[in-house]
């Protein structure tokens, strides 16, 4: 994450070309979104229960000219086993449940863009900085 673009929020074993189902997420790391369970290595990553809906935008390292409005779960519970191999229960709302549910996609070989309801009115071109 952290030779990502400032801001990065996670990443998925797949997308450094790891086919392994593991992902690292740490959603503090955007200061707009505070709270949630720290830093997150998911080995085997389940969600197990899901609660409300909500619409994000979302972008990716892997289609970097791209952001899109996705509608996500508000709530996840993800059942893991950790870095030191402990199986492990957590639960995470609002951003951060949004980060895990979108690198879970990345071991599924889902994109963001996969989830677009409406290319015309929900997928935007990013702003060159």
């Amino acid at each position: 994450m952290d030779a990502g673009p400032p801001r990065t929020v996670g990443i998925a074993a797949p997308q450094i070309g790891a086919m392994v189902r593991a992902a690292i997420v740490h959603s503090e790391r955007n200061p707009k979104y505070p709270g949630g369970n720290g830093f997150l290595t998911l080995i085997n990553p389940v969600i197990v229960g899901s609660v409300g809906k909500q619409f994000f935008r979302e972008g990716c390292l892997s289609i970097p000219e791209y952001t899109a409005n996705i509608r996500r779960a508000q709530s996840v519970t993800v059942e893991y086993f950790d870095i030191d191999g402990e199986r492990r229960l957590i639960t995470a709302d609002g951003f951060e449940s949004v980060v895990i549910q979108h690198e879970l996609d990345h071991l599924d070989g889902i994109l963001f863009l996969d989830r677009v309801t409406d290319i015309k009115t929900d997928l935007f071109r990013r702003q060159q900085r």
